[in-house]
């Protein structure tokens, strides 16, 4: 009987778990995990916070899921340390176990830059159920929020408080928001879009530190604008848990081959953790395809993690964002644009062939539009009717 271990219970993790039990009935899998729920859909946590969901709603899988699938799930257990020769975990709470396939799904950790006065109270980045509770209870204290970055989870975490009757406002680095889903175009329309909702934002900044004494009071920033709030939300991206690869080849995260494979022997890893091709997981699909395709590696049928170009399709303060390819921020390429009140669209071609696209508002044409770019359909006569705005996207299909 081959003993399965698995650390981490998020996307790659349970994915990874589904597909061994799938492929090997007798197989022994544990699973060890931070946190104290079970697998639940993280980007819902925004709208826990704003209290307009509970917890078992976002939950994908109840302990009865885990029964089913005879997995031996250990909650708030965390790994302290890998032994790759000996084949060997030790776990904070159950001590040594001995494995026959790893997998490291140990995710990643918000990225706090190291600045005067991140170890003050009221200093959070949202991750994880645990830190939406703290989150929610420290905002019943304050009446202003700060953001540090305008990343994805950061503004839909500031929407949830601007619901919760707080001032909410956003320090970010680069000159728009979202820039690695975004164009200026489209970008400046969502900024005015969240605006309108109560949103005020500090573009081009820096933070020299956090104000206050042992509590958070805001945020002063390089050119000496204070920016007042006894709530600071970090969303400056996230950093891949690494601490237990000391014996992995890693880079960004750590590096493996199409099967989720490590530079170690016995061991795999998938999602946040891990980089392939130069490129860590990062996104939710992502995570799930490269679980599959690790525990079906550690089953012994394998078959190849196959990358899909880069598609996010969000949920912006309830704005619908679909961004997917190379959507050519410095408008380098050929693109098909269309503006339309609080809509914006654009398709970037190369050789009548679509290379990427952005939809923000209205959803229409955004399934059609990722299979001719998968497929790499040519488009031909086409490519002229795309910036039309009663353009029929069913014809893509044909």
């Amino acid at each position: 009987m081959k003993r399965y271990v698995i650390i981490g219970n998020g996307a790659a993790g349970a994915s990874a778990a589904e597909q061994i039990r799938l492929l090997d009935n007798e197989g022994s899998i544990t699973m060890f995990t931070r946190e104290s729920h079970p697998f639940y859909y993280r980007p819902r946590l925004p709208e826990y916070l704003a209290g307009e969901i509970s917890l078992d709603k976002f939950t994908m899988h109840s302990p009865d899921k885990y029964k089913q699938w005879r997995v031996d799930l250990r909650l708030e257990d965390s790994i302290v340390s890998i032994d790759p020769k000996a084949g060997r975990v030790v776990s904070a709470k159950s001590g040594p176990l001995d494995y026959d396939a790893l997998l490291l799904a140990c995710g990643a950790s918000a990225n706090i830059p190291s600045l005067p006065g991140t170890d003050k109270k009221g200093v959070f980045a949202l991750r994880s159920l645990e830190d939406a509770n703290a989150i929610k209870a420290a905002a019943a204290r304050s009446g202003q929020a700060v953001l540090v970055g305008g990343g994805l989870m950061g503004l839909e975490a500031g929407h949830a408080l601007i619901k919760l009757g707080l001032r909410v406002q956003v320090a970010e680095f680069f000159g728009r928001l979202l820039p690695r889903q975004m164009d200026a175009a489209g970008a400046g329309l969502l900024q005015a879009l969240l605006e309108k909702m109560g949103f005020v934002f500090h573009l081009n900044v820096r933070v020299r530190e956090i104000s206050g004494a042992d509590c958070a009071q805001g945020l002063l920033l390089e050119n000496g604008t204070c920016l007042p709030g006894g709530l600071v939300i970090f969303s400056a991206g996230i950093r891949p848990n690494l601490e237990l690869a000391i014996d992995l080849q890693t880079d960004k995260a750590i590096k493996v081959n199409e099967y989720m494979r490590t530079s170690q022997p016995g061991v795999w890893a998938a999602g946040d953790a891990a980089e392939y091709q130069g490129q860590p997981g990062g996104i939710w699909p992502t995570a799930m395809a490269q679980g599959k395709a690790a525990g079906a590696d550690m089953a012994g049928k394998p078959f190849p993690y196959l990358p899909k170009p880069p598609s996010a399709s969000l949920k912006v303060a309830g704005i619908n964002l679909t961004s997917a390819g190379d959507i050519d921020p410095e408008d380098k390429l050929t693109a098909k644009r269309l503006i339309r009140g609080d809509n914006y669209r654009k398709i970037i071609l190369r050789d009548d062939v679509i290379k990427g696209f952005i939809f923000l508002g209205a959803a229409e044409g955004v399934r059609q539009c990722a299979e001719a770019m998968n497929q790499g359909k040519k488009l031909g006569s086409l490519t002229d009717e795309l910036d039309r705005e009663d353009f029929d996207f069913k014809r893509l299909s044909l």
